[in-house]
């Protein structure tokens, strides 16, 4: 086991249509730019070449566009969906269930024109207890819930 595990940086093109949790629109259109994250990142993950991993931990950083405004990084979990599924075509994980996959968890980035989706992916199977727990703390039950 490494003392530390391999961790790869996917980044998408900036300007790549993000979507937001918080937009309304048609579910055509929705689709449409679902599948164009889901390629740029099938693109970026064999560009970098990320090799095939069993589990992995992935977060994602949104770059929000440089207009000022509060932003809240978990709203843009369909563009991380997205991203992975992009991930699982370009066979670096298997699948994207809690078997193959903790995350992805939300980060904020700096702003950047356009904005930007970058997902960093850290192989699990190379990560120690003690890292691991970090990532995934263990669940309370009974009282100490």
């Amino acid at each position: 086991m490494a003392d530390t595990p391999r961790t790869w940086r996917v980044e998408l093109p900036a300007e790549t249509t993000l979507i937001n949790a918080n937009d309304r629109m048609h579910p055509a259109r929705r689709a449409s730019f679902i599948k164009v994250i889901r390629q740029a990142a099938w693109a970026m993950a064999r560009y970098n070449k990320v090799p095939a991993l069993q589990r992995a931990h992935i977060f994602y950083v949104v770059h929000p566009d440089t207009k000022e405004r509060r932003r809240d990084p978990g709203n843009w979990s369909p563009s991380a969906k997205a991203a992975v599924d992009g991930l699982v075509d370009a066979g670096v994980l298997p699948d994207d269930n809690h078997h193959h996959l903790l995350g992805p968890d939300p980060r904020i980035g700096e702003p950047v024109k356009g904005s930007q989706l970058v997902l960093v992916i850290t192989d699990l199977d190379e990560a120690t207890p003690d890292h691991l727990v970090h990532l995934n703390p263990p669940t309370l039950t009974g009282a100490n819930a």
